[in-house]
């Protein structure tokens, strides 16, 4: 067969790729694209509620948003919160992971038990949490001074030493069944043999659990890593209901200050200045996770 023979069917299939894809790239330039480039139009223009015509106004927003300590108050509680439930979010997964890949009775049960967080709608989950949290009939302050741990009832959403903890607790029973579901099916697929091998060599469960099981699910804890990353940094539901990033803006992250600045006082330019610099936070991650998940590819292949 000729040279031109083959280009020119190559040729075909690339416009096909091309025209497959062409709904979703409208849909994603729609939905995704076009409200991004909005939001960073609107940073320029300074735009209210009693004020709706866009007045251009530069890099005005931008520094008076660098100039507000809120800003940096948002930025470290946006960084606390995402680390901290990602954290322990991936480490209680894991945890419960291993425990369910064991044979265990009513194995079935406990599985769909253990996903019922997940399942709940956030706002059902946050709801619950604030009764759990109410300083005079919540479950937490009772069992608390059940066991004598404390001696008054604590006001856990009120006070702006323990809100932020309070959130990423809650937070983590509504999402580590996410972790939990990807770690077992990573462990489900672990080569067996490789286990057994190591077990006649005389290793034992936590030398196994090092040099066997977590070498052969490396790429997936990495890439569930940086996507719980990206899904928590813009998670809103339960912060929302619980604090409305209170008290004293002690819980307000990048997704609850923009909606506040912009639906709850109307000042839309700031907002979509916030919202910026929450795109470029998560332009980051994006390109984090797109590393991560080419290193894996290129592994995977190597291999």
């Amino acid at each position: 067969m000729r040279y031109q023979d083959k280009v020119i069917p190559m040729r075909q299939d690339r416009w096909l790729h091309w025209l497959l894809l062409a709904p979703a790239l409208i849909v994603m330039a729609v939905m995704l694209y076009y409200p991004m480039f909005g939001t960073v139009y609107e940073s320029f223009h300074e735009t209210s509620f009693l004020n709706p015509n866009p007045k251009f106004v530069g890099f005005a927003l931008y520094q008076r948003v660098l100039a507000d300590g809120t800003f940096y108050t948002v930025l470290l509680n946006s960084v606390s919160w995402t680390l901290g439930v990602v954290l322990l979010q991936n480490i209680l997964g894991f945890l419960t992971a291993l425990l369910l890949n064991q044979q265990l009775p009513m194995q079935g049960m406990l599985r769909a038990i253990v996903l019922l967080p997940f399942i709940l709608p956030g706002v059902v989950a946050a709801i619950l949490w604030r009764f759990m949290y109410d300083p005079q009939l919540g479950l937490v302050n009772s069992l608390l001074l059940q066991t004598g741990l404390i001696d008054n009832s604590i006001a856990w959403l009120a006070d702006s030493r323990m809100a932020m903890a309070s959130v990423i607790i809650a937070a983590v029973w509504k999402g580590f069944p996410f972790s939990m579901l990807i770690y077992l099916a990573a462990l489900q697929n672990v080569d067996q043999s490789q286990i057994e091998a190591a077990t006649l060599d005389g290793a034992g469960p936590v030398r196994r659990l090092f040099d066997v099981t977590l070498p052969a699910i490396r790429d997936v804890v990495v890439v569930n890593i940086v996507l719980t990353l990206i899904l928590t940094f813009n998670y809103f539901d339960i912060i929302w209901v619980l604090t409305k990033g209170g008290p004293q803006s002690a819980t307000h992250i990048f997704p609850t200050k923009i909606f506040e600045t912009g639906f709850g006082q109307f000042r839309f330019g700031e907002a979509a200045t916030y919202g910026v610099f929450s795109i470029l936070v998560l332009a980051v991650l994006v390109a984090l996770y797109a590393i991560v998940q080419g290193g894996a590819n290129r592994r995977r292949a190597a291999a």
